[in-house]
C-alpha cells in the first residue's frame, strides 16, 4: 500500500493550525458533495441506532450530499444492510455501502483454492461464502484469514500468540478482514481483527489489510458515489465522518478528504468530558489531526 499522505490542517480563525469544533454538520454542508460515514460508532453502537445521526444524513441528501457508508465490517455490504434494516435505519440515509468484507473478498479470490485457516467467530462467514475456500489446520495453512477474535467477549490478542508466533516462524500473511483495533458494543470497548493484526505485525509477521485506512476501500466508495451521481467528485468536496483517530481520520487524511471526528466513540473516554482546550492537546498528540470535530453526528 501507498503511504498515508501528510496530515489535513485546518486553520483557524485565529490563524492557528486546529480542529475547528462543530455544533452541527449543517455549519459545514455547503462545502462537500460527498459524505463518507463509518457505521459503527457513528451511525449505530452495536445495539442501537443514533437517531440524530440518521436524522443528518438524511438531511445530507437532502441538500444534495452523497452518503457512501464506509465500514470495516468484515462481511458483504448485503449482511449489513440487513443488519441495519433490523436496527430502524432508513434506506434514505445512504447511497452505498462499502465494506472492508467486499475489498477483502477479492483478495480471497486471489488465492482461490489455497489451504486457508481462518481466525474469528462464525458469524462472519458470510464474507468467504460463494469463494473457491478450503479452510485447513493452523499447521497446513498457506494463508490466514482473521475476521476478528473466536470469542470477542472474553478473547484479546495476547490469546492467540502461540498460534500467531507459529504463522510467523513460517512467513505466512495474515489477510486483516477489519483493520479496526477496538469496536463500541453497548457502551464495552471489544478488540477486532485489527488487534490480532497488530500483535502480528509486532513479531514480524506480514499483514494485508483490507479495510481503513487503506486507500482501496476510499477508491471503491468514491467510485460507487460518482457512480450514484452520474459524475466525477472533486477530492477537496468529500468529507469523511469516523470515530477513530488509527482508521477513520487517517483514512481521510490519506485520501486527501476532510476529517470530521465524532468524539462519543472509541475515544470517548479520553474526549467527551474533556474541555475544547484538553481535546486540542489530545488530538495534537495523535499522528492525524481531524479538520472537524463535534460531539456526536447531528445535523
Amino acid at each position: 500500500m501507498p503511504p498515508l499522505a501528510p496530515e489535513i490542517e485546518t486553520v483557524s480563525p485565529l490563524g492557528i493550525a486546529s480542529t475547528i469544533p462543530l455544533s452541527g454538520f449543517s455549519e459545514v454542508a455547503d462545502r462537500f458533495d460527498l459524505c463518507l460515514c463509518d457505521v459503527w460508532g457513528v451511525v449505530h453502537n452495536g445495539v442501537a441506532a443514533y437517531r440524530d445521526a440518521l436524522v443528518a444524513l438524511m438531511r445530507m441528501r437532502e441538500r444534495g450530499i452523497s452518503v457512501v457508508l464506509v465500514t470495516n465490517a468484515p462481511r458483504p455490504g448485503g449482511v449489513i444492510i440487513d443488519q441495519l434494516d433490523g436496527f430502524g435505519v432508513p434506506r434514505e440515509a445512504w447511497d452505498a455501502i462499502v465494506t472492508s468484507g467486499d475489498v477483502c473478498r477479492s483478495l480471497i479470490h486471489a488465492r482461490a483454492g489455497e489451504p486457508m485457516f481462518r481466525l474469528g467467530p462464525d458469524r462472519d462467514l458470510p464474507l468467504i461464502a460463494g469463494l473457491d475456500v478450503r479452510e485447513t489446520s493452523p499447521a497446513e495453512a498457506a494463508y490466514v484469514l482473521c475476521t476478528g477474535l473466536f470469542d470477542d467477549e472474553n478473547d484479546t490478542a495476547a490469546t492467540y500468540a502461540d498460534l500467531l508466533a507459529g504463522f510467523a516462524a513460517r512467513g505466512l500473511p495474515l489477510i486483516c478482514a477489519n483493520p479496526d483495533l477496538v469496536v463500541e458494543r453497548g457502551g464495552r470497548i471489544i478488540p477486532c481483527a485489527g488487534a490480532v493484526a497488530l500483535a502480528y505485525e509486532e513479531i514480524g509477521g506480514r499483514v494485508i489489510y483490507a479495510g481503513k485506512p487503506h486507500r482501496p476501500i476510499y477508491e471503491a466508495a468514491l467510485a460507487a458515489a460518482e457512480e450514484k451521481r452520474g459524475e466525477a467528485i472533486a477530492r477537496d468536496r468529500i468529507c469523511a465522518v469516523g470515530d477513530a483517530i488509527r482508521t477513520d481520520i487517517a483514512g481521510a487524511s490519506g485520501f486527501g478528504a476532510a476529517g470530521i471526528m465524532v468524539l462519543a466513540g472509541i475515544h470517548a473516554q479520553d474526549l467527551m468530558e474533556a474541555s475544547w482546550e484538553e481535546r486540542h492537546g489530545w488530538f495534537g498528540q495523535q499522528a492525524h489531526r481531524p479538520a472537524y470535530a463535534m460531539p456526536h453526528l447531528v445535523w
